[in-house]
């Protein structure tokens, strides 16, 4: 599985690069930034970045702290600074407003491990129907402190849901050494059912029930899918998966074109439909709405960034594999991710942890790992000092842990044995 996390970054690397602003949005932006550098001389060689020669200049453009980060001096109290970089955060998430009713419906329920387990489903106004698991331990009675597990993206947009959680013996045979790679074997979210806990896991927007279908497509084609007639999307087949997730890898870059022409952003669609799971789960007769939580590795940490930052139901978050700051994804790493990442005009508000760092004073946990391939230390490490600023200013020093951990890209058992009890400390299981 990292061989093909290698190919897939490879092969988007070129297209990943740079974030299309609308151009009412990119004036705005370098209305906004207050030039820091002086001229470099000529016979000086300047720093190389993934752009090239643009990535200095712009570097030293952005301001630090940004114009709405709790670590300026113009605010003291979290309650005086937060409605308005809340807001700000919102207006440039742009998150779509969703208000029709969801119905959910039950497919299957069964027993598997020592556990309760439910196949849902919910109709969205656009789509097709998002797909879910609910977990609980076997014979619970009462209200269950919950958790809302967030799936990786690991360049594999045919699963979603199946990559954290086993519902019977029998598994797909690319989901065995997906969790062995990032999960030391585990399916971390039955392990955190197990705990005690009600767990609910979706599939999130792009994402296997939710992902584009190639049938409905008009006006492109590419990749194997076609060009090899393997256009069953339904077929469980590795080539035809293998062949799925190349062509999703390419057309990500469109969605996120065709979602900023919509006025929207593709962290924007994530969260909202992220929101409408964190409603189902808070709706449950056997969930405390008082002690719900979120957490995930990677594309799920990102995930939780912005939901743990934006909704403040969430009472406990744990971030697993993705933090850093916006310097470092524009001067190094952006290549290596998602445009579920990225938002128009948020850096110049905030830094990328002070998204997550919004939901102070709430319990918040950031997972690291020193050798992970996504980001450079350094700036894994300068995040980890932007949060901890955040909490100790407001005065909660203690409701902020943030962890590093030896070894690549993953949420290994350690790991989870961690943020478990993290979970168990603040949501009183």
């Amino acid at each position: 599985m990292r061989d093909s996390r290698r190919a897939f970054i490879s092969k988007t690397a070129m297209a990943s690069v740079g974030l299309p602003l609308l151009p009412g949005t990119m004036s705005a932006a370098f209305q906004n930034m207050v030039p820091t550098s002086k001229p470099i001389p000529m016979n000086q060689e300047l720093p190389k970045s993934q752009i090239g020669q643009y990535g200095l200049w712009l570097a030293d453009q952005m301001q630090d702290p940004p114009k709405l980060s709790f670590r300026n001096d113009l605010w003291s109290k979290i309650e005086d600074w937060k409605p308005s970089a809340h807001a700000k955060a919102q207006e440039q998430i742009a998150e779509p407003l969703i208000k029709d009713n969801i119905t959910v419906t039950l497919k299957r329920k069964y027993n598997y491990d020592g556990l309760e387990i439910e196949e849902l489903t919910w109709k969205l106004p656009y789509g097709r129907p998002v797909e879910a698991i609910f977990l609980k331990p076997e014979n619970s009675t009462g209200k269950l402190p919950a958790i809302l597990a967030l799936h990786d993206h690991g360049g594999n947009k045919y699963f979603g849901k199946r990559k954290i959680t086993k519902t019977s013996d029998t598994q797909h045979l690319l989901m065995e050494p997906h969790q062995n790679s990032y999960y030391e074997g585990r399916a971390w979210a039955n392990e955190m059912a197990k705990r005690g806990y009600a767990v609910l896991v979706h599939d999130a927007f792009s994402f296997a029930s939710r992902r584009v279908f190639y049938e409905d497509m008009a006006g492109i084609e590419w990749g194997a899918l076609k060009a090899e007639g393997r256009t069953d999307e339904n077929s469980e087949d590795v080539r035809n998966i293998e062949a799925y997730n190349e062509w999703a890898g390419h057309h990500e870059h469109l969605m996120a074109k065709s979602l900023l022409s919509a006025g929207t952003s593709y962290p924007g669609m994530v969260l909202a439909e992220d929101r409408i799971a964190l409603d189902i789960l808070s709706a449950r007769k056997d969930v405390d709405p008082e002690r719900i939580g979120c957490g995930g590795l990677s594309g799920g940490g990102l995930r939780t960034v912005f939901l743990g930052g934006m909704d403040a139901r969430i009472k406990c978050a744990v971030c697993v594999g993705f933090m850093t700051t916006w310097k470092d994804f524009l001067l190094n790493k952006a290549y290596t991710h998602t445009w579920m990442t990225f938002a128009p005009g948020l850096a110049n508000y905030l830094d990328f942890p002070e998204i997550f760092g919004l939901r102070v004073p709430l319990p918040t946990m950031v997972q690291s790992n020193n050798h992970d391939q996504l980001y450079t230390l350094p700036e894994m490490k300068k995040a980890d000092e932007i949060l901890a600023t955040v909490f100790s200013k407001a005065g909660h020093s203690e409701r902020y842990s943030g962890k590093f951990y030896d070894g690549g890209h993953k949420f290994d058992i350690q790991m989870q044995t961690d943020a478990f009890n993290w979970f168990d400390a603040w949501l009183g299981k």
